[in-house]
């Protein structure tokens, strides 16, 4: 019998050989492309970690002003889906609930009440309101016009202080706004002195002379869509609806803003401007702003 004789040196480095020909163990070293794609990777995620805290940072720092967004857009438009009713619907029927019936003040007194304790509306009251009723009892207009009726609340407001043969032309081009403002204005005894049109404003503007017998205004007050204000007070110049002393008050021009218009009616040799540092409507710590002012161009 013939011995077999195995060289088992061979046979190890045989299968190590083997073993990493078919990359069991095999270890190598890093490529570029791998340190790029680790390097990338790190930056992104670096990025986006920074990103994330710096949200969260200014959401902690600002914190009162989302919660005031949250109440005052976010919240109603989900409870007006839960309820089947719009928060001026809801408005209007605690008005007829609990407010007097041919009695401006207690329409007042009670829509107040509605906004503090029930729902937030955007209303030109409290410190807004104060500086509204001084200038119609210091100006005793008696042509008055109003882009932005809303829910009628301004409008109350101006016409409870008119003499008995002034009038107030107020626009408000959302029909359902429209339909609650004239309802407001009824329940407040006023529907004399109140014409709520439901047009664009601009559209009316262009007609007051022809349509709504109107040959100058006393009084402007612009509380509809900031963006609308430079338009419509250039407009309003164009008709010539200006007399010397006639006022022009723009509400919320801090907050949501006027920048242009702002620009345009201070640098106007037309006009002297008075800027009045209130509160938002209802909100006690958020700082807004009204314009007060008065033309004094030529008619």
């Amino acid at each position: 019998m013939t011995a077999l004789s195995l060289d088992t040196t061979k046979s190890v480095h045989s299968c190590k050989k083997q073993s990493v020909s078919h990359g069991l163990k095999l270890q190598t070293h890093p490529t570029k492309s791998h340190i790029k794609m680790e390097s990338t990777t790190s930056a992104v995620l670096s990025a986006v970690t920074g990103t994330v805290a710096m949200t969260a940072a200014y959401a902690y720092a600002q914190r009162d002003w989302l919660k005031d967004q949250w109440l005052a857009f976010i919240s109603p438009a989900i409870y007006n889906f839960l309820k089947g009713t719009t928060r001026e619907q809801r408005a209007l029927k605690y008005l007829k609930e609990h407010a007097r019936q041919g009695d401006p003040d207690s329409v007042l007194e009670t829509f107040d009440e509605f906004c503090r304790t029930q729902e937030w509306a955007m209303n030109a009251a409290e410190e807004k309101g104060d500086i509204l009723d001084e200038i119609v009892r210091e100006l005793q207009p008696t042509t008055c016009l109003e882009l932005g009726t809303y829910c009628g609340y301004s409008a109350v407001r101006i016409a409870r202080n008119l003499s008995p043969s002034a009038r107030l032309i107020t626009i408000e081009v959302n029909p359902d706004y429209a339909a609650v403002a004239r309802e407001v204005v009824k329940l407040a005894g006023l529907q004399d002195k109140i014409e709520v049109i439901n047009l664009d404003s601009a559209d009316v503007i262009r007609e007051l002379k022809t349509k709504y017998d109107v040959t100058k205004l006393d009084l402007v007050f612009l509380d509809h869509w900031k963006y609308l204000y430079i338009r419509d007070i250039k407009l309003i110049e164009e008709e010539k609806l200006l007399k010397k002393g006639s006022v022009v008050f723009a509400d919320n021009v801090i907050i949501p803003g006027a920048p242009g218009y702002l620009e345009y009616i201070r640098g106007s040799k037309n006009y002297k401007s008075t800027f009045y540092s209130v509160h938002f409507e209802y909100m006690d710590d958020m700082k807004d702003g009204v314009e007060k002012s008065v033309y004094i161009g030529d008619e």
